[in-house]
């Protein structure tokens, strides 16, 4: 792992500060949307934009990669985040914040699959998982340390909205200034979403329902925070539960899955998020209580989207397991989009404590249907490792992870 580290370091510290920024803009956002009088359905709107310019640019900037080259797109949407970013504070109107969380969503989109791509090509493949292991708990670390952040000014002035663009225009230099060439894109292959549920009707449904509940926590968790009247503090602290929570969680529920029937996993996991989550409705609990929940159900949620990609990728043969998760990151990232606009409407209906009457309710469906799905068929021969794998990773990563995880199976048989 020092080794790693010592070659990949420059482009690590980059995505761990694209990270920051990302991190704080969204709940950021959250917050000062209370503070502007905008309402938790208008707020819902906006944090669902972002999942949707997500989406869209995990399909339309291969393409442009393809076509002008890495540095060019990476410079040209660097450049429009870090825009973006100072224009909230300009504009804080529902309409005007969802056109700029589309256009970023999508940019981040973009950054996100250049600078996969250059810490992909810049690893051996002997030591690629481990780059793509450091690549993971980046990522968490530079969300919990954005909530950090967040307690260092006042979310009604100006100086929150600078940071974080601060911090995305400095995360550009190590990554534009490495030694490593710009890799080779190919586009990935696809692979039919008839298909695709034929081999895992559970895996198709279940990530869906997943990306149901991610967007909720990751787009929902600060305007929550903010129509339950919790303090900046508290909410900084309460999102990065959620990813703490996730991380900590990830490596022995992984080798649990390894161990086991995968649904098992995933039926027990769903369970107990969703149980945690009706508790946390009905008791109302103090701020401690709240951020064991977080925890808990962010330390559920992450990994049983890992579990369900390699569960899915038993029944596949390697060469179709590329196609087959590009396939379930768009399925993930259409149930991401309209994961915000019914927790707004589910807020808006029952109160703010309808964020977890949501998050509960998809996680009893996924159990009801893991379990369903246990008295159709057999469990399959687990050929494939689990690979940690966050639910807003693109494409390439996803790829990378899921080769290393084939590579250390192959080399135990």
């Amino acid at each position: 792992m020092l080794t790693v580290l010592r070659t990949t370091w420059p482009l690590l510290l980059g995505i761990l500060l694209l990270m920051v920024g990302n991190g704080m803009q969204g709940t950021l956002l959250g917050i000062r949307g209370n503070i502007e009088g905008i309402s938790t359905t208008q707020m819902s709107v906006v944090m669902a934009a972002y999942f949707g310019g997500f989406l869209l640019g995990s399909r339309v900037v291969p393409g442009m990669i393809q076509k002008v080259g890495h540095v060019r797109v990476f410079a040209a949407l660097a450049s429009l985040i870090s825009s973006l970013l100072i224009l909230y504070a300009v504009a804080p109107h529902w309409i005007a914040w969802s056109v700029m969380r589309l256009l970023i969503g999508f940019c981040f989109s973009g950054v996100y699959i250049t600078s996969e791509s250059w810490l992909n090509a810049s690893t051996s493949n002997e030591s690629r998982g481990q780059a793509m292991s450091a690549y993971m708990i980046v990522q968490m670390l530079g969300i919990v340390s954005a909530q950090l952040l967040m307690n260092t000014a006042d979310p009604a002035g100006y100086l929150l909205f600078v940071i974080p663009s601060v911090l995305v225009s400095l995360s550009f230099l190590p990554i534009l200034l490495s030694t490593q060439p710009a890799p080779q894109f190919a586009t990935m292959k696809r692979m039919t979403f008839g298909k695709l549920f034929q081999v895992s009707p559970l895996g198709c449904v279940g990530i869906f329902l997943m990306g149901g509940v991610f967007s909720a926590l990751f787009g929902m968790a600060s305007v929550w925070g903010s129509s339950k009247g919790l303090t900046v503090t508290e909410i900084s602290a309460f999102v990065a539960a959620i990813y703490a929570g996730g991380l900590v969680l990830q490596y022995p529920i992984g080798w649990l899955s390894d161990h086991s029937d995968r649904r098992m996993i995933v039926l027990g996991l769903a369970v107990l998020g969703c149980v945690t989550s009706l508790a946390t409705f009905v008791l109302d609990p103090g701020i401690w209580g709240l951020l064991l929940a977080a925890a808990l159900v962010g330390g559920v949620s992450n990994p049983i989207y890992s579990v369900l990609l390699a569960y899915t990728n038993d029944f596949l043969e390697a060469s179709d397991m590329a196609a087959a998760s590009a396939g379930l990151l768009f399925i993930n990232g259409v149930g991401a989009m309209t994961g915000p606009l019914i927790t707004g409407w589910v807020m808006s209906v029952m109160g703010p404590d309808g964020f977890w009457i949501y998050i509960g309710l998809l996680l009893v469906i996924l159990a009801a249907y893991t379990g369903w799905r246990r008295t159709r068929r057999a469990a399959p021969a687990q050929d494939q490792n689990f690979a940690v794998i966050a639910p807003s990773a693109t494409p390439v990563a996803v790829e990378a992870a899921l080769e290393n995880a084939g590579s250390d199976d192959s080399g135990k048989s």
